[in-house]
């Protein structure tokens, strides 16, 4: 089994990263998993989260909104609706996504409203794991 796998996000304004990893943290709206080289296949959705990949230079990390995580044993790919580096996901970016959030769970009734609500909570937890606050909630 080789100690590492290839790992691609991409979003649909571009490739955020191409590389080699040894282990993808992975928020799936399922649940967190981590994907690592020999790893059975699967597909899942994911929610609003942080991904970490670790390389060996380190952690790269990135926060996502929701997409498509393929995984493979040699292979991890995440197709992500919005993308960016996590020292991108700065106090104002962090606002902006969260006042969208809000909107659409404020808008939404019956179980759209539910979603949203999630979708918002995602949001919060992700910023939360990058030392963020939300300025009003």
């Amino acid at each position: 089994m080789a100690d590492t796998m290839q790992f691609d996000l991409v979003s649909p304004e571009k490739m955020l990263a191409s590389v080699p990893v040894t282990a993808v943290q992975i928020p799936g709206t399922d649940g967190d998993l981590t994907a690592m080289p020999g790893h059975v296949p699967f597909i899942t959705t994911l929610r609003p989260g942080v991904v970490i990949a670790s390389t060996d230079k380190g952690e790269m990390r990135y926060v996502v909104t929701g997409g498509f995580a393929e995984v493979s044993a040699e292979r991890i790919s995440l197709l992500a609706e919005r993308s960016l580096l996590a020292e991108e996901f700065t106090q104002p970016r962090f606002d902006e996504m969260l006042e969208e959030a809000r909107v659409q769970r404020d808008s939404a009734k019956g179980p759209a409203h539910d979603a949203n609500a999630k979708h918002f909570a995602d949001i919060m937890e992700a910023g939360r794991q990058l030392g963020l606050q939300a300025s009003k909630v």
